[in-house]
Protein backbone atom coordinates (compact mmCIF):
# COMPACT_ATOMS: atom_id res chain seq x y z
CA UNK A 1 0.00 0.00 0.00
CA UNK A 2 2.87 2.31 1.10
CA UNK A 3 4.70 1.89 -2.42
CA UNK A 4 1.32 2.70 -4.30
CA UNK A 5 0.95 5.53 -2.23
CA UNK A 6 3.94 6.61 -2.75
CA UNK A 7 4.16 5.90 -6.60
CA UNK A 8 0.85 8.39 -6.58
CA UNK A 9 2.89 11.39 -5.19
CA UNK A 10 6.12 11.18 -7.02
CA UNK A 11 5.89 14.43 -8.58
CA UNK A 12 5.40 16.30 -5.01
CA UNK A 13 8.59 17.68 -3.31
CA UNK A 14 10.09 14.79 -0.90
CA UNK A 15 9.54 17.39 2.04
CA UNK A 16 5.47 16.48 1.38
CA UNK A 17 5.58 13.29 0.39
CA UNK A 18 6.75 12.95 3.91
CA UNK A 19 4.45 14.77 5.41
CA UNK A 20 1.15 13.47 3.68
CA UNK A 21 2.86 9.34 4.28
CA UNK A 22 3.20 10.84 7.90
CA UNK A 23 -0.62 11.79 8.07
CA UNK A 24 -2.06 8.76 6.31
CA UNK A 25 0.25 6.73 8.84
CA UNK A 26 -1.23 8.32 11.72
CA UNK A 27 -4.97 6.92 11.11
CA UNK A 28 -4.88 4.66 8.06
CA UNK A 29 -8.43 3.35 9.54
CA UNK A 30 -9.67 6.93 9.08
CA UNK A 31 -8.04 6.90 5.21
CA UNK A 32 -9.07 3.65 4.08
CA UNK A 33 -13.01 4.74 5.41
CA UNK A 34 -12.65 7.42 3.57
CA UNK A 35 -11.44 5.64 0.35
CA UNK A 36 -14.46 3.86 0.81
CA UNK A 37 -17.07 6.50 1.10
CA UNK A 38 -15.21 7.78 -2.38
CA UNK A 39 -16.02 4.56 -4.18
CA UNK A 40 -19.75 5.04 -2.94
CA UNK A 41 -20.14 8.21 -4.17
CA UNK A 42 -18.68 6.99 -7.34
CA UNK A 43 -20.92 4.04 -7.71
CA UNK A 44 -23.96 7.04 -7.68
CA UNK A 45 -22.13 8.60 -10.83
CA UNK A 46 -20.34 11.15 -8.98
CA UNK A 47 -16.80 11.56 -10.44
CA UNK A 48 -13.84 11.22 -8.60
CA UNK A 49 -12.49 14.43 -8.26
CA UNK A 50 -16.22 15.67 -6.97
CA UNK A 51 -16.75 12.58 -4.44
CA UNK A 52 -13.00 13.55 -3.20
CA UNK A 53 -13.82 17.04 -2.40
CA UNK A 54 -17.14 15.99 -0.61
CA UNK A 55 -15.96 13.71 1.23
CA UNK A 56 -12.94 15.85 2.51
CA UNK A 57 -15.44 18.19 2.97
CA UNK A 58 -17.78 16.26 5.32
CA UNK A 59 -14.52 14.91 7.23
CA UNK A 60 -12.41 18.41 7.11
CA UNK A 61 -12.67 18.84 11.18
CA UNK A 62 -10.84 15.15 11.84
CA UNK A 63 -7.96 16.34 8.32
CA UNK A 64 -7.40 18.61 10.48
CA UNK A 65 -6.88 17.36 13.71
CA UNK A 66 -4.30 14.97 11.63
CA UNK A 67 -3.03 18.23 9.88
CA UNK A 68 -2.18 20.07 13.22
CA UNK A 69 -4.38 22.64 12.86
Amino acid sequence: MKQLIKSKLKSLPEADRVKVMGILEKDPEFFAKMAESVKQKMATGKDQMTAIMEIAQENKDTIGKLLGK
